[in-house]
Parts: structure tokens; C-alpha cells; sequence
């Protein structure tokens, strides 16, 4: 009788801890650390300028100043910049900038750079892997997946750079984000 007590005690515990390794987030349908939730809701920001529209997820901390807007929930965020620029970019600036971020980005290791269609026309995307600012609370830095895309229309640059943790399964979202972007007269 004594073993039996002793090998149920094991499964359960054995049981209780693979329960505890499952993928991390909180609630909904995360897949895993920093994953956004298929059912995230998504709203229109619009600068005071009004050149531009973007959705971005309900809910996120929004700071602004000046031409640059910055939205943050866990591990996940979303800025937003415009300034002017004189010619469209392509992949040799791209290029360019992807280079420039070695000196500037902790943890930076190069991706690649391309152009991509968006519903508001072609962008370039510039990918790269970099480390996330500091948890306030703990210190912890995470390795962040980056995309960053340039929009450009009238001597108009928008930039959009999604980030968020290695291997966070966020397509859908950043793919949300970035086909919602709209110029405005």
C-alpha cells in the first residue's frame, strides 16, 4: 500500500510540474511570452498633425513627443515617427540604416532588408534582433525581434518598428498594424 501512496505522490507531482512548463502568457490566446492575443482589439491613432492613421492594440500605454509616438504593454512595442524626407527609401538606404543601428542598438545582431506591399502601398523593412530596454522592477533585458518599417509619401517619412520578445509569435498583429497605416490629405 505504501508504494502505491508513494508512486501516485510522484505522478501527481511529475503531473503538476509539466503543467507548469506549458508556454507562458496571460490568458486568452497567447502561444507564449510576449505573444499578442489572437482577440486583441486594435484602434485608430492619429497625430495632432492628422498626416497619418495607424491601428494600434486597445488598451497599450501611449507616450508622445514630437513627431514620435510610443506604444507599450508587457514586453511588446510599437513606435511611431515621422519626419520629413526628400526622397522615398529603398533598400540601399535601408541598407544604410541597418548598418548605422550596429553602433547605436544593444544587442543588435543584423537581419535583413526588403520591400513589402502594404494596403497603404510599398514599404521597406528592415529586420534586426535587439535588446529591450530594462524591466523598471527587475532589471531583466530580453532579445527582441524588430521590424521596421518606412512609409514615405510627399517628403513624408513614417516609420513603424515593431518589437517584440525572440521568437513571440506576433505576425498577425504586427501584419494588423502595418496594413493599417493610411496617409491622410
Amino acid at each position: 500500500m505504501r508504494n502505491r501512496s508513494v508512486v501516485t505522490l510522484v505522478i501527481a507531482a511529475v503531473v503538476v510540474m509539466l503543467a507548469g512548463c506549458g508556454r507562458g502568457g496571460s490568458g486568452g490566446d497567447t502561444g507564449g511570452a510576449g505573444d499578442i492575443p489572437d482577440n486583441q482589439a486594435f484602434v485608430e491613432y492619429r497625430p495632432a498633425d492628422g498626416r497619418f492613421s495607424i491601428k494600434v492594440p486597445e488598451g497599450w500605454a501611449r507616450a508622445e513627443s514630437g513627431g514620435t509616438a510610443t506604444f507599450t504593454d508587457k514586453l511588446n512595442t510599437i513606435t511611431v515617427v515621422v519626419a520629413p524626407r526628400a526622397t522615398p527609401p529603398d533598400a540601399a538606404s535601408g541598407a544604410a540604416d541597418l548598418a548605422a543601428l550596429k553602433d547605436t542598438t544593444a544587442g543588435f545582431t543584423p537581419g535583413t532588408v526588403s520591400t513589402v506591399d502594404r494596403k497603404t502601398g510599398t514599404a521597406v523593412l528592415i529586420t534586426y534582433r535587439a535588446d529591450s530596454a530594462a524591466d523598471p522592477v527587475t532589471g531583466k533585458v530580453v532579445s527582441d525581434d524588430v521590424e521596421r518599417y518606412q512609409f514615405w509619401r510627399d517628403a513624408t517619412l513614417l516609420t513603424v518598428t515593431l518589437a517584440g520578445p525572440h521568437g513571440a509569435d506576433n505576425v498577425d498583429p504586427w501584419r494588423t498594424v502595418t496594413d493599417s497605416v493610411r496617409w491622410l490629405p
